[in-house]
């Protein structure tokens, strides 16, 4: 047994790049074995756990790799937002993909992560700039879309645009899966609730985390539903390969309120 006293000793920090552009300021700090993405001042975008750039930290993220397994066999993916790339990675790596596209509004998220964040240069990955409602109109159709567009003031203006998000959802492949990462209220309710519930006719599902936001899975069509005991099935399944389980988070899925 260690009886030695706990490591009481201030972690040490150290920047590892700034980059001042149109939109703002990114920097990329080292903490120990992590590396975080920050907007502005101190905003945490994203993190990264140095020896496993496809482990995934946090629970939103842990979440949305759950939406993606609501489809039992995706093999392309969109992306809109980067970050350090760590959900992009975790569902190269864990999902039979054959073609993903990432649509980053800043060009300077994509070198940093390559340089400083572990994103790997895979042939796969195809990485886009610009803003992600101009350029949603011209990417190929795809069986899971991810929306994570979140600047140092918050959500972007697309996490509050019905035009946007129907767009989102009529560029999915028939049994398709869009994911959102939506903040949430005091409430516990996804901003924009009301649109979304009019929007989507009710009919998706919310998934809650401990971060305070609510991630969106929202299916292709009305005539689609949530495979509960086969989204189950596959998190078992790939839970030896992630080091983690999904099983609260799954148990915490609920039907749109």
């Amino acid at each position: 047994m260690d009886d030695s006293p706990p490591d009481t000793s201030p972690r040490k920090e150290h920047m590892l790049a700034e980059v001042r552009d149109d939109f703002g300021l990114i920097r990329v700090w080292e903490v120990d074995d992590y590396r975080f993405l920050e907007f502005g001042e101190a905003i945490e975008q994203s993190c990264t756990f140095t020896a496993d750039p496809a482990w995934l930290e946090y629970d939103y993220t842990r979440a949305m790799l759950i939406g993606a397994l609501c489809h039992p066999a995706p093999e392309t993916a969109l992306f809109m937002g980067l970050g350090a790339g760590t959900l992009t990675q975790a569902c190269l790596k864990f999902l039979p993909l054959d073609d993903v596209e990432c649509i980053e509004l800043r060009p300077d998220v994509p070198r940093l992560a390559m340089e400083y964040m572990g994103l790997a240069d895979d042939p796969r990955l195809y990485i886009r700039v610009g803003d992600a409602r101009e350029l949603l109109p011209s990417a190929e159709p795809a069986d899971l879309i991810f929306v994570d567009l979140y600047t140092d003031q918050g959500p972007g203006p697309a996490h509050l645009a019905w035009a946007f998000f129907e767009a989102c959802q009529q560029r999915l492949n028939p049994d398709g899966w869009l994911v959102i990462n939506q903040w949430g209220d005091d409430a516990g309710k996804p901003l924009g609730a009301a649109l979304l519930r009019g929007l989507y006719h009710r009919h998706y599902w919310e998934l809650p985390v401990k971060e305070g936001n609510v991630i969106l899975l929202v299916p292709a069509s009305l005539d689609q539903h949530l495979d509960l005991q086969g989204l189950a099935a596959r998190a078992e399944a790939l839970a030896p390969r992630l080091g983690y389980r999904l099983d609260a988070l799954i148990g915490a899925i609920r039907s749109a309120t």
